[in-house]
């Protein structure tokens, strides 16, 4: 028979003890209460728990102090802080020093019991491993920088502090997102990933929090929203620079109060989250401009975690293209050609501007292009700097970055079909914009250079849509 769990319930107040000690209790925890920091201290060193509850003032100092010390000293022990209503500041304080989460006074007992659900499946070493998954790609190599990365990932998935996610685009800030679930308490959990800048404004709210039947035009049943569908799990807020600021002040409050109303409800409904957010734009710099507020940049920014670019982690690139080409040829059922030491080199001196999602963009056309079971620099077709023109007739081919001459072999090969090379190349340009923007064709032709009219008409010319 397995020994009970244990949890440390530290308050003056004898009425949260009694409160919690009832409700742990009956979640099959044996619990030990101390009304102060010394008697919190004295137990500690002689008991090993699987979960603390702290309260923020105590007669004898700081619950941040005992935060501190449970984070040095008792690594494997979550430490929960117990706030005062509405004051987030000591609660972000309080996951700063490293608090596993917190819970507001009053306490609501279906949140508390979530928490607690959480912090035991952390430490629940019965729970199986999930299986590796190298192919994952963006966060495969052993350079200082992932290593680093690697390290960073661990630490934060034993917390339920909101964290933000920067880096260039293409480095792989989903994937963080995703690894950094799937080492939490969250595991089990959903995975929610949202693109902030996919959504028509006009919709957010009810995207977001859900919505009522007969709520609005349109609303023929009840819809819950994002947060409910994260619920027990992690919502991931991609580009969460694009949040209109409207939008911004009903996210604060939902990080702030757990709870989200849906358009059309009387009241509010609990919603149990872990909040991951990322975008590829300096977040500070638009705080400074007025253009995202400072409190939800304060909320969201618990942890900061910057994914490194390609170009600062070069050593890596081999081994990244190895696997990222094992896992197209099985997707396409052939065998996994090896790169010629020439592609290799080629490949470690272009200075990939899109990342890991370039590499796997060029390689896929390697991979589409190459004859047989070896890739050689031909069949990367690298791109080049863009060609500038004033001709408004060039507006599409100045919009698509100029590829690399087509090789004398090349052309013998594809009996110097230049209008079809033309086509791939185009066709190229467009996926990796689409893929840019999660398919979003709108931002897609802004980006390509030319109007969403012409882009139609491209995707239905190359059969891509």
């Amino acid at each position: 028979m397995n020994q009970a769990r244990s949890a440390l319930i530290v308050d003056d107040e004898r009425d949260i003890r009694e409160l919690l000690v009832l409700t742990l209790g009956r979640m099959g925890l044996r619990v030990d209460t101390a009304a102060n920091l010394a008697e919190a201290r004295e137990l500690l060193g002689s008991h090993r728990y699987d979960l603390c509850f702290t309260d923020m003032r105590l007669p004898d100092g700081n619950g941040i102090e005992l935060v501190v010390e449970i984070a040095r000293n008792h690594p494997h022990t979550p430490v929960a802080m117990i706030t005062a209503f509405g004051n987030m500041d000591l609660a972000v304080e309080a996951l700063k020093a490293g608090a596993f989460d917190f819970v507001s006074k009053p306490v609501d007992l279906n949140v508390l019991r979530g928490l607690v659900r959480h912090a035991l499946e952390l430490n629940n070493a019965e729970r199986p491993a999930k299986p590796a998954q190298p192919e994952q790609g963006r966060l495969i190599g052993d350079s200082p920088a992932m290593q680093a990365l690697r390290g960073t990932i661990a630490k934060v998935a034993r917390s339920q502090a909101p964290v933000y996610i920067l880096g260039e685009s293409g480095v792989g800030k989903e994937l963080v997102a995703r690894t950094i679930h799937e080492q939490g308490a969250r595991a089990s959990g959903p995975f929610v990933p949202v693109n902030c800048g996919a959504i028509p404004a006009e919709l957010m709210e009810s995207e977001f929090f859900g919505h009522k039947k007969g709520s609005f035009t349109g609303a023929h049943a009840d819809k819950p929203g994002l947060f409910q569908a994260a619920s027990g799990g992690t919502l991931f807020l991609d580009e969460v620079a694009e949040l209109p600021l409207s939008m911004q002040v009903k996210l604060l409050r939902a990080i702030q109060e757990k709870s989200v109303r849906p358009v059309g409800a009387a009241s509010e409904v609990p919603v149990d989250v872990r909040i991951l957010s990322a975008t590829h734009k300096a977040l500070a710099d638009l705080v400074g401009e007025g253009r995202f507020r400072h409190d939800l940049y304060y909320r969201i920014n618990v942890i900061e975690l910057r994914v490194p670019p390609l170009r600062e982690r070069a050593g890596d690139l081999p081994q990244l293209a190895a696997a990222i080409l094992a896992r197209l040829s099985a997707a396409q059922g052939r065998p996994t050609p090896q790169l010629g030491e020439d592609a290799l080199a080629a490949l470690a001196r272009y200075p990939f501007p899109g990342n890991v999602r370039e590499l796997e963009n060029v390689l896929e056309r390697a991979l589409a292009l190459a004859e047989g079971d070896h890739i050689d620099v031909v069949d990367l077709h690298l791109p080049q700097a863009p060609v500038r023109t004033a001709s408004p007739a060039a507006a599409t081919a100045e919009a698509i970055p100029a590829q690399a001459p087509l090789p004398a072999a090349a052309a013998e090969a594809s009996g110097g079909a230049l209008p079809s090379y033309i086509e791939q190349l185009e066709r190229a340009a467009i996926q990796k914009a689409l893929e840019d923007n999660r398919w979003n064709k709108t931002r897609a032709a802004a980006q390509l250079g030319i109007t969403f009219r012409a882009l139609r008409y491209k995707l239905k010319k190359l059969g891509m849509e």
